[in-house]
């Protein structure tokens, strides 16, 4: 059962969580775009467009081509973004952006994992200059995101490591072999189709919120499907999973090399597969 309390004697277990309409209610990434036109580094057109794509992702309508164009145009759109400004408007805007759309009950279930004596990783093909400081905020133990090419400070377009459908898998490998998880006693949360590869990996996969195809597979395999509608603030709910103070989150922010950025990252371009980079989440 998930409550209970993990027997020491036996290897390590995880949870794994794919983040955008698995943990928050919007695409973390997308969401940040009238933050980046406010700050400077796109204009009304581009918001519109970011904001369409926003739409199409909740609506769960898009097909690979479309997705494929929609990263092609995103890629090289922040191509020459300042990271450091990046960085910085995302720690300014991450209270006001992302805490509202949490989900209640994925909060309740990754401090139910946590009591049980189980990691908390997060698997998102957000750019982890996005997805480390919404670790922090949740309380993850650790995070697997996507990586951008950085020179000279500022992003060249391009994608180092993309955590994206069997990438994930790899790297919930790799983590499992580090850290000494017995995948067979793990669990993994997702909602969509694309994450099939990391939920067959685990012994406990879950659909949340599915897309069409997500949701067939899952009733085919006798997956355990969950619906999470309550987006809530941490403060407002679970004293347990308190939001860490600004400076903390300013500081996850500016962490590690220069990561995909967000609003865009989610849908980068070119796929290049260096060795997966796990960000430990310092609490």
């Amino acid at each position: 059962m998930l409550g209970t309390v993990e027997n020491h004697s036996l290897p390590r277990t995880a949870a794994f969580f794919d983040l955008d309409k698995t943990v928050i209610a919007k695409s973390s990434t997308l969401t940040f775009s009238k933050s980046f036109y406010q700050g400077g580094l796109i204009n009304r057109r581009a918001v519109l467009r970011t904001a369409y794509a926003q739409f199409v992702f909740l609506a769960g309508g898009a097909d690979h081509d479309q997705m494929e164009r929609m990263r092609e145009y995103l890629s090289a759109l922040c191509r020459g973004w300042n990271v450091q400004q990046v960085r910085e408007i995302v720690a300014e805007t991450l209270h006001e952006l992302i805490d509202p759309i949490i989900y209640d009950e994925a909060a309740s279930l990754i401090e139910a994992h946590h009591t049980a004596g189980r990691d908390v990783v997060i698997v998102s093909t957000s750019g982890a200059e996005v997805v480390e400081p919404i670790g922090e905020l949740l309380g993850a133990d650790r995070v697997v995101a996507t990586r951008m090419v950085v020179e000279n400070g500022a992003f060249t377009g391009e994608v180092e490591y993309y955590a994206y459908g069997p990438t994930k898998a790899e790297a919930v490998k790799e983590l499992a072999e580090s850290e000494g998880y017995d995948l067979s006693r793990c669990y993994a949360y997702s909602d969509s189709i694309t994450d099939i590869p990391m939920l067959e990996t685990v012994g406990h996969p879950h659909a949340v919120n599915p897309d069409r195809a997500l949701r067939r597979e899952a009733t085919a395999r006798d997956w355990p499907v969950l619906t999470f509608n309550r987006p809530v603030r941490l403060k407002q709910r679970v004293p347990a999973l308190s939001m860490p103070s600004r400076p903390a989150l300013v500081a996850a922010a500016a962490v590690g090399a220069a990561a995909a950025t967000a609003g865009l990252v989610w849908l980068a371009g070119r796929r290049r597969e260096p060795g997966v980079r796990i960000a430990q989440i310092q609490h």
